[in-house]
């Protein structure tokens, strides 16, 4: 089973930019659908964004335009763009793998906090 690891969170202000980082190993991000969610206080786990195998994208409406998914193979990594970021994406990111029904492996996620 791939491990997964979440980087890259923090303090940002808003209109400000923020790049996550997953981090796999014991697999390559290149052979799963990969997903990042995110969970905010009080509310249900979400999807923001996903990148398939073949390399088709699909983001949650709230963050269309301001977030890209991105992969890159040779550093076994996927990547969270997040431009524009708003008080509202506040939440812990996590990042996830699977076959397409949903993650199988998740990271331990990566807290996001967007000051206004």
């Amino acid at each position: 089973q791939v491990q997964l690891a979440e980087s890259g969170g923090g303090l940002v202000q808003a209109g400000g930019s923020l790049r996550l980082s997953c981090t796999a190993s014991g697999g390559s991000v290149g052979y799963y659908n990969m997903d990042w969610y995110r969970q905010a206080p009080g509310k249900q786990r979400e999807l923001v964004a996903s990148l398939t195998r073949g390399g088709n994208r699909n983001y949650a409406d709230p963050v269309k335009g301001r977030f890209t998914i991105s992969r890159d193979n040779a550093k076994n990594t996927v990547y969270l763009e997040m431009n524009s970021v708003k008080p509202e994406d506040t939440a812990v990111y996590y990042c996830g793998a699977g076959y397409g029904s949903g993650p199988v492996s998740w990271g331990q996620g990566t807290q996001v906090t967007v000051s206004s």
